[in-house]
């Protein structure tokens, strides 16, 4: 018979004690105040076993096993990675195999369900492992496997466990499982932190675009990428291609660089967001994730029968959405893949109807078909949204609409509203964008925008998007930009194209 301090999991006989059963008259308390006083450590957990219940307990775990886990060390993380695993670069599954032991009850089959309810914050989650077991010997109970992390006496149970397993005439008495847990049976992080150097960080973090997992390696990881590429792919389901980015996004095409660290090398990628399918290839144009609830937040604004112009679209996420609420749509985009898969997505989506594509520079489109159109949609009740969502660049766009239209136009007209995206490192970064939009509209947007933060982009660097209605006078000013103002560079070839019939 053992007793295990589970706190140092250090595991010794009781000379004292019976070596088959702990005599009922030996109570928890006594057997907690001897060992805290001889050994000095905090945490007990007592197994307790009954004379009709002796079959259950682990009497075939052996001392050598038991002193390997005294020496392994099974902390409250219930698995610790054998050394050899340590700098490994080519996985190899078998080494990370290891046997520990896990604290369990005996619970009568006919109300294991419902005491599995009350008791499944402490209950044993793990990949591949069933946390009810079968005990030997026995058709009538079952072993509910426990969190060693949770429960490491029979006192670390809450008041309602406690009060669950006294309704269900359960004892507090725990037992000890021997739990055999392979590679699949362990979380990435785990396996990560075991063989990446020891002390430095373990990135298990990823984008999920389809079945494309889209990471950032630091330098320290590069070594480790295939096997990191690989374990990514192992542990979650559905993912076949591994990707690591090698450089930052080009502000032109907004894609960037990556090399496949495991898994297949098939970049056309299928998502659906809100609803809304989407297709593309992801090695050649813009797609995040994390912007969905951005997405959803700006569509939220519009109304049937309003109008979206789109001035950097890419391959739709806020086109597409829009022109399934009732909006006509102008979407343009500079990357020639962006433009061929937003038109792909309208097509997808059955909005081709409702949207006109354009594959021009952003200020091209505004000085063109955006100055073309926008006369004409002014005169109307129908609200005009104009979105640019082009963080690294769109602010500076903004000085594009100074003195776009006719001063003739200017009495009785609906102004559009815009929602223009970017970056801010400064200490206030509301204050930053207003601020910056303002000198690029040559027009003060003090009290007279909203701002709100779309997602922290990196320490010290957050998205955001400024929304207001462009003022007269901006959009009539006799001044205009006719400038060497910040352009998207030029592609090969630019058409304006209608996926209207």
């Amino acid at each position: 018979m053992f007793m295990v301090l589970l706190n140092k999991v250090m595991i010794f006989p009781c000379n004292n004690i019976n070596k088959k059963i702990v005599p009922s008259i030996f109570s928890l308390l006594q057997i907690q105040n001897y060992v805290k006083s001889r050994y000095r450590y905090r945490t007990l957990c007592s197994v307790v076993l009954q004379p009709d219940r002796a079959s259950t307990c682990s009497e075939s775990v052996s001392k050598p096993m038991l002193e390997q886990h005294q020496h392994s060390g099974m902390d409250p993380s219930l698995y610790t990675a054998p050394p050899e695993v340590r700098g490994m670069t080519c996985l190899d599954k078998e080494v990370f195999s290891q046997t520990v032991i896990v604290p369990a009850l005996r619970v009568p089959k006919e109300v294991l369900n419902k005491l599995v309810k009350s008791l499944k914050k402490v209950a044993l989650q793990r990949p591949g492992i069933r946390r009810v077991v079968e005990v030997e010997g026995s058709d009538d109970d079952r072993l509910l496997l426990l969190d060693p992390a949770s429960v490491s006496s029979p006192g670390s149970f809450s008041d309602a466990e406690a009060e669950a397993l006294q309704s269900f005439g359960i004892p507090q008495e725990l037992q000890r499982y021997e739990l055999r847990l392979t590679y699949d049976n362990l979380k990435s992080e785990e396996v990560l932190r075991a063989v990446l150097p020891e002390g430095q960080d373990v990135t298990s973090g990823f984008s999920r675009v389809g079945h494309i997992a889209h990471m950032n390696l630091r330098e320290h990881q590069l070594p480790y990428r295939n096997l990191i590429g690989q374990v990514i792919m192992d542990k979650n389901p559905g993912v076949t291609c591994v990707v690591n980015k090698t450089n930052t996004i080009d502000s032109a095409y907004r894609n960037f660089k990556m090399e496949v660290m495991a898994g297949e090398e098939n970049m056309v990628a299928k998502v659906r967001e809100n609803g809304v399918t989407y297709e593309f290839d992801f090695s050649r144009v813009y797609w995040n994730p994390r912007l969905s609830t951005e997405h959803e937040r700006v569509v939220a604004l519009l109304k049937r029968g309003d109008t979206v112009l789109d001035v950097f679209a890419g391959v739709g996420p806020f086109a597409i959405p829009a022109a399934r609420r009732g909006c006509t749509v102008l979407a343009n985009d500079l990357n020639p893949e962006s433009h061929r898969w937003l038109q792909h997505n309208c097509k997808l989506n059955k909005v081709e109807r409702k949207v006109t594509t354009f594959n021009l520079d952003g200020r091209a489109f505004i000085h063109g078909p955006l100055k073309q159109q926008l006369p004409v949609m002014m005169k109307g009740t129908a609200c005009v949204h104009v979105v640019m969502n082009l963080p690294a660049l769109a602010l500076e766009f903004l000085d594009a609409f100074r003195g776009l239209l006719d001063q003739g136009l200017s009495c009785d007209v609906n102004l559009p509203q815009v929602h223009c995206y970017g970056f801010s490192k400064e200490d206030d970064p509301q204050k930053d964008v207003v601020e910056r939009a303002s000198a690029s509209l040559g027009f003060s947007l003090e009290g007279l925008c909203s701002v709100h933060l779309v997602r922290n982009v990196a320490p010290n660097k957050e998205m955001m998007c400024v929304s207001f209605t462009i003022p007269k006078e901006v959009l009539f000013s006799r001044e205009s930009t006719q400038t060497e103002a910040i352009e998207e560079p030029a592609p090969k070839r630019q058409r304006c194209e209608a996926t209207t019939n």
